[in-house]
């Protein structure tokens, strides 16, 4: 009836078992969701397993049964609980697991200890015990970096005529010299020899069986001047002219690679097929064409190659018809050791130190037969004759025109009597051999007389070893 009480409250109270009823529908529809949309990341649990979880996840309808009913003016589904309940609520902000900021030694090795522990209590195979794996890693190489040197390995070793001293480098990626593998410089320790530059692993050290190529160097610096000098892999017996592995030439065990500068024959470990000019085929061929060598025969050569012992005109005096930059750089050469004897005896030379503009050659102010492989490289090149040529024009510079104590010191010819301050360097000019003193190159052959200035240094012995006459006697 319209006026009835009970209808009054069934109709007020329609809209509250109304939106019970919604309520336990979404949450049947929430739980179908969350079964069928499973976490994709989590690729170990089975059918029985997603079946318990999505039990675990469904909603307890008994307790909603106990919830308070919603005031009559409010909306049915305007509950914040429900969704934060979507996933929502995760703690994205929270510190990973694992994840220690360890700022020195101590601090790391603690942060590693506790790295180890989080990995044995996760669920193995699990993702966050592989994210934890990752971390264990960076913690350690972390450690390693920070780690004092001094506490496993000496900084140090001397082996062989080796002076190896440990490598602080971490980002320079290298290759050992004896196991032929690759330093990884951030996790591993290297050394290197400052003789010889040769690089290995610490691990490595003990078995190495080759001394330093310096000691050689030092004692006896000389090269083979025999083109590829081969004897055959019967004289080697059939091994590895270095380690002694068996080789041959059907890669069998192990591959022969001949050293182009030795002659003989090395194995892949020993020989890399490095390449490096051969100093036999330059002073005989003048051909500098880079050949392969084996990895001893390379620092052998790279220790040589500025070391003046190659002496051209008793090797090969012929080269010196057929280069025409050799017989320019030779006059130089000459030049500048007529200089020589200015420079030493001049004050401001000495104090504007004049000569070391040939430090790096410093057998040019020496001599001027020795070579060595870099000079004829340069002199192939052409950049030793525009070095030389500068230097010749500032030393003539200095004796011709800046200095008057230089200038004090040169010549007048005493065949002709004329023309200007003539020096032993000019290109005009002739030297006497006997007395050194300077001509005209036009007057000194012209006259067929003897020197000058050998003639009176003849007399004047003559008149100093004359025996004394009566006359003095008495």
């Amino acid at each position: 009836m319209p006026g009835s009480p009970l209808r009054g409250q069934q109709r007020a109270g329609a809209p509250r078992a109304l939106g019970r009823w919604d309520a336990m529908e979404y949450d049947e529809k929430l739980a179908r969701f969350r079964q069928a949309h499973l976490n994709p990341f989590n690729k170990q649990l089975g059918p029985r397993q997603h079946e318990q979880r999505a039990s675990e996840e469904a909603p307890d309808f008994a307790s909603e049964e106990a919830l308070p009913e919603l005031p009559p003016g409010e909306p049915e589904f305007h509950c914040t609980e429900r969704v934060m309940d979507l996933g929502l609520s995760e703690d994205h902000f929270s510190r990973p697991v694992g994840l220690f900021l360890a700022s020195d030694i101590q601090q790391l090795r603690q942060a590693i200890e506790e790295c180890k522990q989080v990995i044995l209590e996760l669920p193995e195979h699990s993702e966050k015990q592989k994210d934890a794996v990752v971390r264990l890693i960076h913690l350690r190489l972390k450690l390693q970096e920070l780690k004092d040197p001094n506490e496993d390995e000496p900084n140090i070793r001397v082996l062989l005529e080796h002076r190896f001293y440990k490598e602080k480098s971490k980002s320079v990626k290298q290759t050992c010299d004896k196991c032929n593998t690759i330093i990884w410089g951030l996790i591993q320790t290297w050394y290197t020899c400052t003789g010889c530059y040769y690089r290995c692993h610490s691990k490595c050290l003990n078995l190495i069986s080759k001394p330093c190529v310096r000691s050689k160097v030092s004692h006896q610096a000389e090269y083979e001047l025999n083109i590829c000098p081969e004897t055959g892999l019967d004289s080697q017996d059939y091994r590895c002219a270095e380690c002694r592995a068996p080789i041959s030439l059907r890669g069998v065990p192990s591959e022969a690679r001949q050293c182009d500068y030795t002659g003989q024959y090395y194995c892949s470990h020993c020989h890399w097929n490095d390449l490096a000019i051969i100093p036999a085929r330059v002073v005989h061929n003048w051909d500098f064409e880079p050949r392969k060598v084996s990895r001893c025969s390379m620092r052998y050569l790279a220790l040589m190659v500025s070391r003046p012992v190659l002496r051209l005109r008793e090797i090969n005096p012929l080269l010196f018809n057929y280069v025409e930059e050799l017989v320019e750089i030779r006059k130089l050469r000459q030049d500048i050791l007529l200089m020589k004897p200015y420079f030493i005896t001049c004050k401001e030379a000495m104090e504007a130190r004049l000569l070391l503009q040939l430090q790096d050659r410093q057998h040019f102010v020496e001599n001027d037969e020795m070579y060595s492989v870099q000079d004829l490289l340069d002199a192939h090149t052409g950049r030793l004759s525009c070095s030389l040529t500068e230097t010749h024009t500032l030393f003539a510079k200095h004796i011709k025109l800046d200095c008057e104590r230089c200038q004090a010191k040169g010549f007048v010819c005493e065949l002709c009597r004329e023309g200007d301050v003539l020096f032993p360097f000019d290109s005009h000019t002739s030297v006497c051999t006997e007395c050194s003193a300077v001509f005209h190159r036009d007057c000194y052959y012209d006259n067929s007389t003897t020197c000058p200035k050998c003639a009176r240094l003849t007399l004047r012995k003559q008149s100093l070893f004359q025996e004394p006459g009566p006359d003095v006697d008495a």
